[in-house]
């Protein structure tokens, strides 16, 4: 476990961050007392639930068929 004061905490803080990276414990004390942890941050991922969109979405039947219009934007003549 690393502790630094508040000063060292400011003057080596990408120190200490590739630290915590690297699976350490990394606590900051002001007069020797221990006053915040820096730990790594874990975004939490919600599951995905299929079918939120259904209904809500409409897709034409002819989508994907080519338009000489749309060629023409595209690429030219």
């Amino acid at each position: 476990m690393i502790i630094a004061n508040i000063f060292d905490a400011k003057t080596n803080l990408s120190r200490l961050i590739e630290a915590v990276l690297a699976g350490k414990d990394v606590v900051i004390a002001k007069a020797g007392k221990p006053v915040a942890k820096l730990i790594s941050y874990k975004e939490k991922k919600k599951p995905r639930v299929p079918g939120k969109w259904t209904g809500k979405v409409w897709i034409s039947d002819d989508f994907d068929e080519e338009s000489e219009e749309i060629n023409k934007l595209f690429y030219g003549k």
